[in-house]
This record gives C-alpha cells, sequence and structure tokens, in this order.
C-alpha cells in the first residue's frame, strides 16, 4: 500500500508540474521549445580541404514535415562564403536547382531569414514541391563554404573553429592530416580513405563550441 501511495503521489506531482495558472501545459505555453529539437533530424558532414584554402565541402539531410513547406533556406554565416550548392530529393533521386541569394535579393524574395536583412546576408535558397498532409520530403543538400576566419593554419598547425548546432555533426580532415586536439568529445574513426574522421553529438538545445587542432603526417 505504502509502494502504491508513493507512486500515486509522484503521478500527481508529474501532472502539477505540466500545468500552470489557466490550466495551460508547459507544452502548450512554449511549443517552440520542444517541437524543432524533438522531431528534428538533420546531420551535417564537413569534408575539409587543405586548410591553406580556408575551404570545406559538406552535406546535410532534412526531412521536412510540415504540411505546405515548399522552401529550405541555409543562412550563410558572416564572414563565410557559400558556392556550388545543389539539392536532391532523397525519395525519389530528383534534383533541385538552388539559389544564392544577398541582400536586397532575399528581401524581394520575401523570406523570413528568422534576423534581419543586411546588405551582406547571404541565403541558400532550396524551392520543392509542396508537402502533402500526412507525408514527408527527404533532401541532401551539398555545398563548399570558404571561412578564412574559422579555418586557416596557425603556426604550422590546421585550426578549425566553428560552432554547431545540429544534433549530429562530422568533420573529415584533409588527408594526411592527422587529430592532435578537440575541444569538445568525439568518436574518432579512419575513413576507407585513409582520412581522420570526428563525430560529435550535440544533445544541448544551444550550440557547441568546437575547437579542432592537426598536424601533418610525417611522410
Amino acid at each position: 500500500m505504502r509502494a502504491r501511495a508513493v507512486l500515486a503521489a509522484a503521478l500527481a506531482a508529474a501532472s502539477a508540474a505540466n500545468q500552470f495558472a489557466g490550466g495551460r501545459s508547459a507544452s502548450a505555453q512554449e511549443p517552440g521549445r520542444l517541437d524543432e529539437r524533438a522531431h528534428q533530424d538533420r546531420e551535417i558532414v564537413y569534408f575539409l580541404r587543405d586548410p591553406d584554402t580556408h575551404a570545406f565541402d559538406l552535406y546535410h539531410d532534412y526531412t521536412e514535415t510540415k504540411e505546405g513547406m515548399d522552401r529550405y533556406l541555409n543562412v550563410v554565416r558572416p564572414g563565410s562564403t557559400a558556392s556550388n550548392p545543389s539539392a536532391r530529393i532523397l525519395d525519389t533521386g530528383e534534383a533541385l536547382k538552388p539559389e544564392i541569394l544577398k541582400g536586397e535579393a532575399i528581401t524581394a524574395a520575401k523570406l523570413d531569414l528568422g534576423e534581419p536583412v543586411r546588405p551582406e546576408s547571404e541565403v541558400v535558397l532550396i524551392r520543392f514541391p509542396a508537402v502533402a498532409r500526412g507525408a514527408s520530403v527527404r533532401l541532401r543538400i551539398s555545398e563548399t563554404y570558404t571561412d578564412p576566419a574559422r579555418y586557416k593554419v596557425e603556426n604550422g598547425e590546421l585550426v578549425w573553429d566553428r560552432s554547431f548546432g545540429r544534433p549530429r555533426n562530422a568533420v573529415v580532415l584533409p588527408a594526411g592530416w592527422m587529430l592532435t586536439a578537440s575541444s569538445i568529445p568525439a568518436t574518432v574513426s579512419e575513413t576507407d580513405d585513409g582520412r581522420i574522421r570526428l563525430d560529435f553529438v550535440n544533445p544541448r538545445p544551444d550550440e557547441i563550441a568546437v575547437l579542432i587542432k592537426a598536424k601533418r603526417r610525417a611522410r
């Protein structure tokens, strides 16, 4: 009987914790804090080019489930530039035609970036057939980025200093480089072609600041 009483009290406390004045639940009060992370399955893989180029290729997969959604926006970070974007619907193999828009072109297209549009603002826009009710669209998006401030060589060392906001992130070092330091724990492996790969998991609702250093392997 005592165990049942304790269980009943615990259930009552849990129920009370999910309510506030007016009878609305905490999840109803702040759906934005839960919906995106609860259903989000985005993952991204970076393939670093030689650090002297400050460039890296990447691809990220994304499943869109919102009825009527017909576009994907990838806002380019300040200090970076995007090039060679491509996209494909993985469900059908259909190739899509991305656009890179800047400044006034973003405003003219009436795109909501979630932040003020400035002259230097840049976004990769990918349009696709609107999602039907109860359906989804699985996208794979590829791009090349150049970011001299966050990917470079310092004192002979490769330095990658960028933040990750997605749940799953991977960085593949250039051929001929070995890992010497990582500010965030990662699963380290070797690809089939001998490159070092780091896989990061971000369980947080915010970003993790990842600093990676590497040196050239002895020849």
